[in-house]
């Protein structure tokens, strides 16, 4: 409390309570901690008496004059002590509200009188003069208690109830709740047992009842045993205000007031922050007017219900003030009498409390999520797949066409639909989820969307489901986003069912969840969620409200379809005639599986086929260009409406004939990029065969892809497997040879590859912290993590090869790690590895292992491996060249990759551009390797191959050089072992 300047004397304050006509608790101003308080009795003043709480009646007029006092001194006041009754324990005094004297507008009323001048004792107001005037005056008008009126003193006495006077025992709580439940009841608060427990008057039956906020739980108080100076609405019975010459006794405490008859008091501390939120609510709603909607009553008739102050022109909720201000925390078993928008703001109060760690959140320790936060990463692209009902596949726009990182799978954040399930697996799809993604399709296919990515999770899978307990190799990172329809479409439901108008475009997963197609996902505290999650609440709220989709009561639509991919080809064949008579009919692509050959629904016929473009093929699987071939006509045709013509099916049940999208039959585009070729034979019964002949003609000209070795006037087969056709589509790559194992194997990184610009961009802009806590960061195996490179101390992304047995103890103990961009395996301590986010782990290892092709290189452990593996050190790692690798088969008999030496073996001639010279002839001319062992089923081009190295191999062999020095090598056993690892010795 300050002092007035020039007046010491003078104090300034904060009505905090009004406990009687002519007394008021009065705080210091201050925002800092809880203020000290004084309870000031008028000076030379005396209120009629209110009805104690443990029985009696009002003394008249006695409510009447507490409540002129009450609103008339709420707010902020100047009071001085005038002088203090030891014996009772008292402070009496003058308070000053805007300059007018508060005693003398009380008496003025009428509603208290001036203490006869032989119970004043040598004290006495300064004021006493006016005030006996006043009163004079107030009595010649009949004002407040002096009201002459017959039965006017009857009338201002209040008809209390038992629970009014301390026997609640009557008192039927839940008939007041069946009658006024989500009703707003006007009360006026008499006691703060702590931050969210209150005692009210409920107005106008002066019902005296305890409540409890509902939806939080504030810290204890606790109490004292002894007697503390707090406000009390009743004096000692028979005593007139400052007249008692008995002992000293205190007013009775508000613990001891709901203990009372409980006998001897015992202290129970406080809380932490349990004072503080007691004194949060006492300055807010003690002896204020509020309004209370009961929510539910327990088995002690305690009510539960929320509490709404004044504040200016509106009203807040108590429950949620408290907990924004961290001094209540969310409790589900009173939460849930709530609405669900009550309900939301709650849990999204204490979830930012718990953040800022605010008050009794302090020491707050989040729980251990698996999902990361993505920031900066929003993009724009049109959506070509939709995976499910969660789930669509987006071609980023900043990314060329053929880039292996253009389509982003985004599952939608914060929501799931249901699941499509599993044909081959028996499983059958949830209700709804035709639906679901029907609707997605429909409205998204082809579509212009902005996505903003926000958050990835690492999840695990065992036999198709989650599973805690699968292994590293059995979980994938998954990315989630906002995804925006740019163009949103126009149909006037849709528009109503986002419930927001974005700048950016309607949000899709707010449509699904409006249209009951999909649930909110119930984050658990500080796992990362959708920046739009309050919207998919709301959106959901209406729909269950609505009763729409899944929320619904009525069976949901059932399409019954025969999938004739999965039956044999005489079941396919038996849809044959009905297909050939529709002639032209509308269908859909599901799915692509190369260029020319598609999964088709046709609606009509109620069946899945298998459908393949007459006299048009692409390159098959494996060979150049096919991943082109399939991403083209992904993006043009995937799970689009198109017309199909069926014209006759083949022996393994595909259907052959002509697709048209928006009426272009869709082998033309195809042909002119170069992708695809005609097959002659019966070319004369194709429908368009003449466009089909111009477009390969088109691309031929220009030299597109499959014919970019093409030259006019050569007959070229067009049977796509013949060995001519292989030999001249051999993949190559531009490479760098980053790290060198024994038996002729290598790790290279693609010169062209963009991925290798684009992951170094994204590590070089990472900002790395300091050492991880121990038990905060646990690497599992098969993790992909930044580790720091022994040799150059960079930075790089590595996938945990080993693990320490047991927990982490210190920064020393060791991982096994391998860098999937370089192929390096070393060991690496705690200390130097770091967390990586989800969106630069997912991306595939740029380090692709290879081995010499048609050589057998031997081993550390084998005659001449050690003098092998240095000379082919010393041809790739010498010097910081490029090499031209010859991809001639690839082996993928090793599985995913699980460390050095494992995945994807691409079998190589690695030739020098500089020198014009193979590796792989250089070793065997030198005795340090041989040729593997000939087959007679050999196709041409590698036995051509072989040919040209056995002459090399034949002139070591005379020379002696090497593995010759003792002649001829009498076994020609292939190696099965796996090849021991070397050291990590790399070049970055």
């Amino acid at each position: 409390m300050a002092s007035t300047a020039g007046a010491p004397q003078w104090l300034r304050g904060i009505v905090k309570a009004v406990p009687s006509g002519d007394s008021l608790v009065i705080m210091g101003n201050t925002k800092t901690g809880i203020p000290q308080e004084k309870t000031i009795t008028l000076s030379s003043l005396m209120a009629p008496k209110l009805a104690p709480r443990r029985g009696g009646a009002d003394e008249p007029f006695a409510w009447e004059s507490r409540e002129y006092l009450r609103k008339l001194s709420i707010g902020k006041v100047t009071f001085r002590v005038d002088y203090a009754v030891p014996a009772i324990n008292r402070e009496f005094g003058s308070v000053f509200l805007d300059n007018k004297n508060v005693a003398s507008v009380v008496v003025a009323a009428g509603w208290a009188r001036v203490r006869d001048q032989g119970q004043q004792k040598g004290e006495v107001s300064p004021y006493l003069a006016e005030l006996l005037r006043l009163e004079e005056q107030a009595k010649q008008q009949g004002l407040g208690r002096w009201n002459r009126e017959p039965g006017a003193s009857e009338a201002a006495i209040r008809d209390l109830p038992p629970s009014a006077v301390g026997d609640g025992g009557n008192f039927d709580a839940m008939a007041l709740l069946a009658a006024k439940k989500g009703s707003p009841l006007e009360a006026i608060v008499d006691q703060v047992r702590d931050g969210s427990t209150i005692r009210v008057y409920l107005l106008p039956e002066f019902q005296h009842v305890q409540v409890f906020v509902a939806g939080i739980q504030a810290p204890s108080a606790g109490r004292r045993a002894a007697a503390e100076s707090v406000i009390a609405t009743e004096s000692p019975s028979g005593e007139q205000n400052g007249d008692s010459t008995t002992e000293a006794r205190g007013p009775l405490t508000s613990a001891q007031r709901l203990a009372a008859g409980t006998g001897n008091m015992v202290e129970v501390p406080a809380d932490p922050y349990g004072r503080e939120a007691k004194h949060f609510t006492e300055i807010r709603v003690l002896h204020r007017d509020v309004r209370i909607v009961l929510e539910g009553v327990d088995k002690f008739s305690n009510l539960t219900g929320s509490v709404y102050y004044p504040d200016g022109e509106s009203a807040k909720d108590l429950a949620f003030e408290l907990v924004e201000n961290g001094l209540a925390k969310y409790v589900e078993w009173s939460a849930s009498l709530l609405e669900d928008d009550t309900r939301r703001k709650l849990k999204t109060a204490e979830l930012q409390a718990k953040k800022t760690r605010l008050r009794i959140w302090t020491n707050y320790v989040p729980p251990e999520t698996n999902s990361k936060a993505i920031h900066d990463q929003n993009f724009t692209g049109k959506v070509i797949e939709v995976a499910s009902a969660d789930c669509i596949v987006v071609a980023d726009d900043s990314l060329p066409f053929g880039d292996p990182n253009a389509e982003r799978r985004v599952n939608l954040s914060s929501i799931r639909g249901p699941k499509m399930g599993n044909p081959r697996r028996d499983q059958k799809p949830d209700p709804y989820a035709r639906d679901a993604k029907e609707f997605l399709r429909t409205r998204l296919i082809g579509r212009q969307v902005n996505v903003s990515m926000e958050y990835s999770r690492k999840v695990t899978f065992a036999d198709g489901a989650a599973s805690a307990a699968a292994g590293p190799a059995d979980s994938r990172v998954m990315d989630f986003g906002t995804v925006f329809l740019i163009h949103p479409p126009k149909d006037g439901e849709d528009a109503a069912a986002t419930g927001a108008a974005q700048q950016t475009g309607a949000n899709i997963a707010e449509l699904l969840v409006a249209r009951g197609f999909a649930t909110v996902v119930r984050h658990r505290d500080f796992e990362e969620r959708s920046n739009y999650y309050d919207a998919l609440l709301s959106a959901e709220s209406r729909a269950i409200s609505g009763k729409k989709g899944m929320h619904s009561a009525k069976d949901p639509p059932v399409r019954h379809v025969t999938d004739l991919l999965t039956a044999n080809a005489k079941r396919a064949k038996d849809f044959l005639p009905s297909l050939q008579r529709s002639r032209r009919m509308p269908a859909v692509v599901e799915y692509v599986l190369s260029g020319h050959r598609f999964k088709i629904d046709i609606p009509k016929a109620t069946c899945s086929v298998a459908f393949s473009l007459s006299g048009v093929r692409c390159p098959g699987r494996g060979e150049p260009y096919s991943e082109e071939a399939i991403a083209f006509m992904r993006r043009r045709i995937m799970q689009r409406d198109v017309e199909i013509e069926v014209e006759t099916a083949d022996r393994t049940g595909t259907f052959l004939g002509t697709l048209w999208d928006n009426k272009t039959n869709v082998a033309i585009p195809l042909l002119e990029a170069g992708l695809a070729k005609l097959q002659t034979f019966g070319l004369d019964r194709i429908q368009d065969a003449h466009l089909l002949t111009q477009a390969e003609q088109s691309a031929k000209q220009k030299k597109l892809k499959i014919w970019e070795n093409y030259v006019e006037g050569e007959d070229v087969p067009n049977d796509s497997g013949s060995t001519v056709e292989r030999r001249q589509k051999k993949e190559e790559l531009k490479v760098v040879v980053t790290e060198v194992l024994e038996g002729g194997k290598f790790y290279v990184q693609s010169v062209a590859d963009q991925k290798v610009s684009a992951i170094q961009k994204q590590l070089s802009s990472l900002s790395l912290q300091d050492t991880p806590l121990i038990g905060a960061f646990n690497p599992k195996k098969g993790d992909i993590v930044l580790a720091q490179f022994s040799a150059d101390k960079s930075w790089n992304r590595a996938m945990i090869v080993n693990t320490p047995r047991g927990v982490v103890e210190s920064g020393n103990d060791k991982f096994e790690v391998f860098y999937i961009d370089y192929g390096n395996q070393e060991f690496v301590p705690f200390s130097e590895l770091r967390p990586l986010e989800g969106s630069v782990s997912s991306a595939p290892g740029l380090a692709q292992l290879c081995s010499l092709a048609h050589i057998k290189v031997p081993g550390l452990e084998d005659d001449y491996g050690q003098e092998a593996a240095f000379r082919l050190s010393e041809l790739l790692l010498s010097s910081a060249k490029e090499f031209k690798a010859v991809i001639e088969e690839k082996d993928t008999s090793a599985g995913k990759v699980k460390g050095q030496g494992t995945g994807t073996v691409f079998l190589v001639t690695l030739i020098d551009t500089e020198a014009e010279t193979s590796i792989n002839a250089i070793l065997i001319q030198e005795g340090l390797a041989r040729l593997e062992k000939r087959r007679r089923w050999e196709p041409k081009d590698k036995q051509q191959a072989l040919d040209e190295l056995t002459e090399v191999e034949e002139a070591a062999k005379k020379a002696r050089l090497g593995m010759w020095e003792y002649g001829d090598i009498a076994s020609d056993d292939e190696d099965n072992g796996p090849p021991a690892r070397k050291p990590a010795a790399g070049k970055r």
